[in-house]
């Protein structure tokens, strides 16, 4: 018997010995091909790039995968243990591997087989990490067994925590979600730390299938899977069983994600796309992680954006009504016929359905309820002007323009203060009648100071054409150029008093080519005029002779280094406006004028960081080691930085254009926006046939620059100008966005004189004289009027290659 028992004993060694080494030599055999696992020690999770607005608000995100990378340890720890329970409750004590697990995964797929259910699976936390990163979704013996090598590799080499860590900020969990941070964003619109037990439950329940678990189209399942969830929880001792029933009675209570500034700045964060893009390449823009500060305000957005978008509008309005926006379809149902198409419409502007229609007024529907067109907001709906500008008879009765059954764009009186007039008044329900501009635009907005972009809209719409016109749409800006030539003129010893003859002027183009004839607007002549009105009225036949008398390589100088054109070509028609710009580059131009001559760079980006929080851009270069105080403020001075920027021109030149430029508003072609009683200044733009209209203007710290035009270049109306469509946009911008601020004089330089003079004629009379204009003369210069500049037939005149501008 005792030998028997021994045998056995030995027989039974042997055996194990032999599982043993088999299992030791199919471990080596497979582990000699597997991926290195030790480079997850410097996996860095692919993580979003943030554009946040300059007071902080998110703006937008770029990514491949949206994801949030979250150490554990800053994570809510019953959050962790939802995730043991629904996955791994026994993670911190196997090593890599789960033998329990597996051998009741082992009976329950034995019990279930030939039933057609999905295999039940054992694979750790680990395992999954170990797939995640290393290996492939494949289901085979082959990966099953290199997925258990490279799990109980790892959990020798990495600490429990690093491992949750890569498993809670890599797992899918549906809704374009990578990672426990980025779905509480969005599904419950809720960082990490706001989440309550029964959301961190439902995050747990997803891993297996997200899509399974749909909050919307799988409610059902959904609850009950997190409901599990939370029954594990109580099961393994985290949760009391008092809390584990009362989170099972409350709903999924998913909500979309928020968290982005109310401004729209689509243009604007594009725009810092393609900057990242361009610097850093896709890689690191959809994955680095980045954290960018850029430079927009989003109050001063939304009023830019306003602004451009009722004044787009009410210029479309002008040229007359093209008809309904869509017919009703009987086949659809009307509110979600209504809610498809009012998603593609601007803030504030609704379809709605014509239901009744009458002389006075229209019935609609809209939004979900009953309301009215009065005719008084809709009295504008004449048919489009003629092709000779000519405008069609006024409608006088609605149901010219109107029938049941259209569907037209609508939206609130407030949002068309064209419309608005004092024999009306609109009541609670009524709406003014809109339709979707054909006409495009652009606004920006900058410091003077520092070229900080503070606003910018490219458009009309952004979800209709992604051209941004601010930035890409290269225009001519016709008189909105002549201060530089002026200003070249300046700088030369010209005073504001300077006479220059307004007659007519003919140039020879050369052999073979006709002459070339400006003419002003008004196509008539004003004689001798001091250089003041010549820029006020917009004299295209006095800055053309000026432009003949300092000569166009001076202008084109000029052009260059205030970065309007790299390469004018020096034609005497580039004098007026001829040579082709950008809007956001000749607001920057004007903004060098107002900040006394000091070049900027515009900027859209103040600062870039990495993912560990360090700057690896910043746009303010200037030094300023005091700003640094390691043992903290008591008292010390305020730390002055130096003012590195290149001087353009001369202080008391740029003050005096500046002080000219006012004259545009006060009694100029800009002088509507007078009335708002402001310190400003600005010129308007206007190109051949009424095509491009602009206009640029400044405070002492805020400079604007707004753009009309086609996209196909065309006739924008009869008697449509900078003065009547660009004005009225910057107008209402400034008026907001002044609103409440202190008034402030233009910064004046030292050594000049302001002397009283004839706004008109230059010459010097009293102070109270109503034509009386304090001229800004330099030093040793004085009002003269005796000085004529009249050189059609000076030697060196300038060939011409493009008609008038005005």
């Amino acid at each position: 018997m005792w030998k028997l028992l021994t045998a056995l004993f030995v027989l039974m060694c042997l055996g194990l010995l032999t599982v043993a080494g088999g299992i030791i030599w199919v471990f080596w055999n497979w582990g000699q091909d597997l991926p290195d696992y030790r480079q997850l020690a410097k996996y860095e999770p692919p993580v979003a790039t943030r554009i946040h607005a300059g007071n902080g608000a998110l703006l937008a995100e770029f990514a491949s995968q949206k994801r949030v990378f979250v150490p554990v340890k800053s994570m809510p720890p019953q959050l962790v243990n939802a995730f043991l329970s629904a996955e791994d409750k026994a993670f911190y004590q196997h090593i890599g591997v789960d033998p329990l697990a597996l051998a009741r995964a082992t009976v329950t797929n034995i019990v279930n087989y030939g039933s057609g259910r999905r295999p039940v699976g054992a694979s750790t936390i680990t395992q999954q990490v170990a797939k995640n990163f290393l290996l492939t979704n494949e289901l085979s013996l082959d990966r099953k067994i290199k997925e258990a090598i490279l799990a109980i590799r790892m959990e020798r080499a990495f600490s429990k925590d690093q491992i949750m860590a890569l498993y809670l900020n890599e797992i899918y969990l549906g809704a374009a979600s990578y990672g426990v941070a980025a779905a509480a964003l969005n599904y419950f619109d809720k960082a990490l730390d706001e989440l309550e037990l029964h959301e961190m439950a439902y995050i747990a329940a997803l891993p297996k299938a997200p899509s399974n678990y749909h909050p919307v189209k799988n409610t059902r399942a959904a609850l009950g899977r997190r409901n599990w969830v939370l029954t594990q929880m109580h099961r393994n001792g985290f949760i009391e069983e008092a809390d584990a029933k009362a989170a099972q009675l409350l709903p999924l209570g998913v909500r979309p994600r928020t968290g982005f500034d109310s401004a729209s700045a689509p243009y604007f964060t594009e725009e810092v796309r393609r900057i990242i893009k361009s610097e850093y390449g896709d890689k690191v823009l959809y994955e680095g992680g980045l954290s960018v500060r850029t430079t927009i305000d989003p109050h001063t957005q939304n009023l830019a954006e306003r602004a451009m978008r009722e004044g787009l509008e009410a210029l479309d309005r002008r040229q007359g009504w093209r008809g309904a926006l869509a017919q009703r379809d009987d086949s659809l149902d009307i509110d979600q016929q209504l809610d498809v198409l009012t998603a593609s419409l601007p803030n504030l502007r609704y379809a709605a359905l014509v239901t009744s229609v009458s002389a006075s007024d229209a019935s609609i529907y809209v939004n979900g309820s009953t309301g009215r067109i009065p005719f008084a907001l809709a009295r504008w709906a004449y048919p489009p002007r003629r092709e000779d500008g000519v405008r069609p008879p006024k409608i006088t009765a609605l149901t010219e323009a109107l029938s049941v059954g259209d569907i037209v764009i609508v939206q609130p009186p407030s949002e068309a203060p064209d419309l608005a007039s004092e024999e009306f008044t609109p009541e609670e329900n009524d709406y003014a009648l809109g339709q979707r501009p054909a006409v495009e635009g652009a606004i920006v907005v900058l410091d003077p100071h520092t070229g900080r972009l503070l606003a910018m809209s490219g458009g009309y719409d952004y979800r209709v054409s992604e051209f941004n016109r601010a930035i890409q749409a290269q225009r001519q800006p016709g008189s909105a150029f002549k201060p530089f030539v002026y200003l070249a003129a300046l700088d030369k010893g010209y005073a504001p008093t300077t006479r220059i003859l307004d007659a007519p002027l003919v140039v020879d183009q050369g052999q073979g080519k006709p002459k070339w004839k400006p003419a002003n607007y008004t196509r008539r002549f004003y004689g001798p005029s001091i250089m003041r009105v010549g820029i006020e009225k917009s004299r295209n036949l006095m800055t053309a002779r000026l432009a003949m008398d300092i000569g166009m390589p001076v202008i084109r100088e000029y052009a260059e280094k205030f970065g309007i054109n790299e390469d004018l070509p020096e034609y005497l028609s580039m004098s007026l406006g001829a040579g082709e710009t950008t809007l956001l580059a000749l607001t920057a131009a004007y903004g060098q004028l107002v900040n006394g001559g000091k070049k900027i760079s515009p900027s859209l980006i103040d600062r870039i960081q990495d993912r560990y929080g360090q700057t690896i851009l910043k746009h303010d270069k200037r030094a300023c080691e005091a700003c640094d105080a390691p043992e903290g403020w008591s008292g010390q001075p305020v730390p002055e930085l130096v003012d590195n920027r290149q001087q353009l021109t001369d202080k008391a030149s740029a003050f005096q254009m500046v002080s000219m430029l006012e004259g545009v508003i006060t009694r100029g072609t800009g002088r509507q926006i007078k009335e708002l009683g402001l310190v400003l200044a600005g010129k308007t733009g206007t190109t051949n046939d009424n095509t491009n209209a602009w206009f640029i203007g400044f405070s002492p710290d805020l400079v604007t620059g707004v753009y009309v035009g086609y996209d196909v270049p065309r006739p924008l109306g009869k008697r449509e100008t900078g003065s009547t469509v660009a004005v009225p946009i910057f107008k209402q911008f400034m008026r907001d966005a002044m609103a409440g601020k202190p008034t402030i004089p233009f910064r004046r330089p030292a050594g000049i004189s302001l002397i009283p003079v004839h706004a008109e004629t230059g010459e010097r009379v009293l102070p109270d004289d109503k034509m009386a204009v304090l001229e800004v003369f330099k030093p040793g210069q004085r009002p003269q009027t005796n000085i004529l500049i009249d050189t059609p037939d000076r030697a060196n005149q300038q060939q011409v290659d493009a008609p008038a501008l005005y």
